[in-house]
């Protein structure tokens, strides 16, 4: 039950980031979220690729989710 709890919590995270991913043409999934909540995601669009995806991902992506669900350890992307 805590699992479930937890990974709405990220689901519901991750809506409130796609909008500013998505305003400049990217957006992101998430594709797996393991035992020990590292959460996998993959960039699309103009994300996918782009030179910042990495800063997008550990100084926004990570530092969002990190502060909305504490169980997350790390947000790694699969592309």
């Amino acid at each position: 039950m805590e699992r479930e709890k937890i990974v709405k919590e990220i689901e519901a995270a991750m809506e409130g980031i796609r909008p500013y991913l998505q305003s400049d043409g990217g957006d992101i999934s998430i594709v797996d979220i393991t035992d020990d909540f590292v959460v996998k995601v993959e960039l699309l669009g103009a994300c996918d690729g782009c030179p910042m995806s990495v800063q997008t991902l550990k100084n926004g992506v990570e530092m969002v989710l990190k502060s909305k669900v504490p169980s997350v350890k790390e947000v790694v992307s699969v592309n």
